[in-house]
């Protein structure tokens, strides 16, 4: 398993063996241990033109997944591209009163979903989706931000 990591923000503060090693943990979870992925933080202005490229929407939003289709004669399987704005995910973790680090975990379990092909438009495509955020969650051992 790999975990291609790139960051785009001087001074972001993440912590990328942190990051590295959660993915890592996400992926052991989900049932791809030999898979790869990528993860890239970037600042609100870059996702929002990611965002505005891809989905026609020119506003920043926390977290992009881009899934991709494996190669058939690939040594490693390369699942896809998570995107993350360190900048929302700042604004996101002060509004939980949270870590920037756990908030960036957040959005990794939820990029590798949508990686995976979860989604959340209808009520019980949403409902699977945070059970499955749940369960994640409590693979790594964080504390999920949404009560109901």
């Amino acid at each position: 398993m790999h975990v291609h990591y790139r960051n785009e923000v001087r001074r972001s503060g993440v912590d990328a063996r942190a990051l590295k090693a959660t993915m890592r943990t996400l992926l052991n979870a989900v049932g791809e241990p030999d898979s790869a992925i990528s993860v890239t933080i970037v600042n609100d202005d870059a996702i929002r033109e990611i965002n505005r490229e891809h989905r026609g929407k020119d506003k920043p939003t926390d977290v992009l997944s881009f899934p991709l289709e494996p190669e058939p004669f690939s040594q490693e399987r390369l699942l896809g591209d998570i995107v993350i704005s360190i900048d929302t995910a700042r604004r996101q973790a002060a509004d939980y009163d949270a870590p920037v680090q756990r908030e960036i975990d957040r959005l990794l379990i939820h990029g590798l979903l949508h990686v995976l092909g979860h989604d959340h438009m209808e009520p019980e495509e949403r409902d699977v989706m945070e059970r499955e955020e749940r369960r994640l969650a409590d693979a790594i051992g964080m504390p999920w931000p949404y009560e109901t």
